[in-house]
């Protein structure tokens, strides 16, 4: 008699992606940082098209209108305006794309042209790997902004330029990272098994030393994107990165610094903004990095 396959079919495993997935949509906070991370990518996408107003459109009349919770505020302009009657809403939306937008595509760059220095050097041995360790370590002694600050005091002051100058910044931090981490792997006896089986390099890298090396490489990456949000907008605030009237985040804030005491939310908001995105980051970050060790053990 055949048997009933309804009550006999054969439990899936979940994949180790799944399992980590369960894991951290459990953590409440973690799923708050997911969730800040994913509007605001989507915000850097479409903030330009939804902003109500021009970045530069000016209303005259209106200069330093208070926010519309304010006992004189405006409901036309939601977070108030500024000392020349720009929409502070507008600028904070469309300078979404310029600050958060910016710090994702130079730490996605940046982590991608890491895996392949690191991966590389980790592989490696001898002369060469003694060469780019003494590299890392000395580029590794100078802070990153001022290391940002410097090659911007080469190449000029632009937000291109200084995006280019963090990715270069990020650079030495990620490759020292990744190719410590890839080293550490490369000593242990599962590596040494497999060399023995007569893998090839490639393969232990990407089947061995790559998913064991995740959990270091997410709280990495997590700390080079919320580097990157303070870099980009500390060269805003310095006037070394994006140039005014861009509403960079940190151009703004430095803008608005001398009307603290008369217009403070010219100043607070775009603060509050930098300080939120930056608190998001990192508690994604935390969330994925203790999901992927519950889901290892």
């Amino acid at each position: 008699m055949p048997l009933d396959s309804q009550f006999y079919k054969e439990k899936k495993t979940p994949t180790p992606a799944a399992v980590i997935w369960q894991c951290f949509s459990k953590d409440v906070i973690s799923m708050v940082g997911f969730y800040g991370v994913l509007f605001l990518l989507v915000l850097s996408m479409i903030g330009p098209y939804i902003a109500p107003y021009a970045l530069d459109q000016q209303f005259f009349g209106h200069q330093l209108t208070p926010p519309s919770w304010y006992q004189n505020g405006n409901v036309s302009y939601f977070f108030g305006t500024d000392d020349l009657g720009r929409d502070v809403f507008s600028r904070i939306l469309i300078g979404t794309s310029m600050t958060f937008g910016g710090a994702f595509i130079v730490t996605f760059a940046a982590t991608l042209m890491g895996l392949i220095i690191g991966c590389f050097a980790g592989m490696t041995h001898g002369l060469k790997s003694a060469i780019l360790n003494h590299i890392l370590d000395t580029l590794l002694s100078i802070p990153s902004l001022l290391l940002a600050i410097i090659v911007v005091a080469f190449v000029g002051t632009s937000l291109g330029h200084a995006m280019i100058a963090i990715w270069l910044a990020l650079l030495p931090r990620l490759v020292r990272m990744i190719y410590s981490a890839v080293n550490d792997e490369l000593n242990k006896e599962y590596v040494i098994a497999s060399r023995l089986d007569g893998a090839s390099n490639i393969s232990i890298l990407w089947y061995t030393v790559l998913p064991n090396i995740t959990p270091v490489l997410v709280s990495e990456l997590t700390r080079a994107f919320s580097i990157a949000i303070l870099d980009i907008t500390a060269l805003g605030f310095l006037n070394l990165g994006a140039q005014l009237p861009s509403p960079e985040w940190g151009a703004m804030l430095g803008d608005s610094l001398e009307l603290i005491y008369v217009a403070p939310w010219t100043v607070l908001i775009p603060g509050a903004t930098i300080m939120i995105s930056v608190l998001l980051v990192n508690l994604l970050g935390d969330g994925l990095q203790r999901a992927i060790n519950e889901g290892v053990e």
